[in-house]
């Protein structure tokens, strides 16, 4: 299906805001509810390509179904579509996740959001509703932006507040959830909500399609966790000299208490963990390295061998760029980079396109890296 973006100015997206305003008014502090923020738009699949693509071994997916006892069931992909209710069967749920790792045109819809930082963007998902279908109330760790592409959603949404979940239940559903606002969402409509606000969708009328445009925030132990591992990997695979300085001990005393720490072993320990955190470059290679990582079940066919004179290069939809002062990173690779070759490739992740006449200034190493990138299906030969 071929997805139209009728939207590309941000203030018709945020409801006559600028992208500016938005971020000072709205992001991270308090929901915005915007009618027709997409005039026009379509689903970015149809349900029957929906359906086969929670199928597919590599797709993310979920079916939920809540019974008239209230009790839920949660089964996970891949499903075929045998495995699946009845259209006509009410209050069941479909959701496929990362859609923009499959679709092109779920990938295009995500560019309207491009006024983010590209590392905190973190999947499309669409789900399919039967009439009264939902997930029960519940809240994200995550900015999200509900954007209702096919039929009607009625959402109720409450501040942050009880966190408790009903226990025993497969889904995360809030135990005391006070809803403040309910809106009905038309095709068009889109509700933007922080972190932590509780909300509940159910489907009014069946055959709804909702498109949540997910942006992570990884807490501070997410982080420190990521950046620990990625950090001892590097150590492990050498560098810097001191990570091969052996602990020695020449002239202990004979032990009197067998079972404590040596306070001189502590104090090595302690000394190569601060190294290891004190390297500025370090850290920014763990950060931007985990910040692009690709998803567990993402995969790349191979791509082309080789640059033809008179193509570019374009990022595949499944890639994650970004950079930083020094640095290049691609699907957890990190790569220094400096002058043009720098500006050039910095100019490839914002863009997402970089053309012939500027591939032809990069440097020979800079595109040998590009063929490089070209054969593992990173990018993809532009005009494609």
């Amino acid at each position: 299906m071929n997805l139209v973006n009728r939207t590309s100015s941000p203030r018709v997206l945020l409801g006559g805001l600028s992208a500016q305003q938005f971020m000072k008014r709205h992001w991270q502090r308090r929901p915005l509810l915007v009618r027709q923020a997409w005039p026009g738009v379509e689903p970015p699949v149809s349900r029957p390509a929906l359906f086969e693509l929670c199928a597919q071994e590599d797709v993310e997916s979920r079916c939920i179904e809540q019974g008239r006892d209230g009790g839920w069931r949660l089964r996970h992909g891949p499903l075929q579509r045998r495995q699946l209710p009845p259209l006509s069967r009410v209050g069941w749920t479909l959701l496929v996740q990362g859609l923009d790792l499959h679709s092109d045109a779920a990938h295009s819809m995500m560019k309207a959001f491009d006024f983010i930082p590209r590392v905190r963007l973190d999947d499309l998902m669409l789900s399919w509703a039967s009439d009264g279908g939902g997930v029960g109330p519940h809240l994200d760790s995550y900015d999200v932006f509900l954007l209702q592409v096919h039929g009607q959603r009625r959402w109720r949404v409450g501040p942050p507040g009880d966190t408790r979940l009903v226990p025993g239940l497969p889904l995360r559903i809030l135990a005391n959830f006070e809803p403040q606002e309910e809106w009905l969402l038309e095709p068009g409509d889109m509700l933007y909500l922080p972190p932590g606000w509780g909300h509940e969708g159910v489907a009014v009328g069946g055959d709804c399609m909702t498109a949540s445009i997910g942006f992570r925030a990884p807490t501070a132990g997410e982080l420190a966790n990521a950046l620990l591992q990625r950090l001892a990997d590097e150590i492990e695979d050498g560098g810097a000299a001191w990570p091969r300085r052996r602990f020695a001990d020449r002239g202990r005393l004979a032990a009197e208490k067998l079972g404590e720490v040596p306070a001189d072993l502590q104090r090595f320990a302690r000394d190569g963990l601060a190294r290891a955190l004190a390297d500025p470059e370090a850290g920014a290679r763990a950060l931007g390295g985990w910040l692009t990582e690709p998803k567990p079940q993402v995969w790349f066919p191979p791509g082309r061998e080789g640059l033809e004179a008179g193509h570019g290069v374009c990022v595949d939809r499944r890639s994650r760029m970004a950079y930083d002062q020094l640095h290049l990173f691609i699907n957890g690779e990190a790569y220094r980079v400096g002058g043009l070759d720098g500006r050039l490739l910095r100019r490839l992740t914002d863009e997402q396109t970089l053309d012939s006449r500027a591939c032809a200034r990069l440097s020979p190493q800079a595109r040998l890296a590009l063929e490089e990138w070209l054969a593992l299906g990173w990018l993809r030969p532009y005009p494609c």
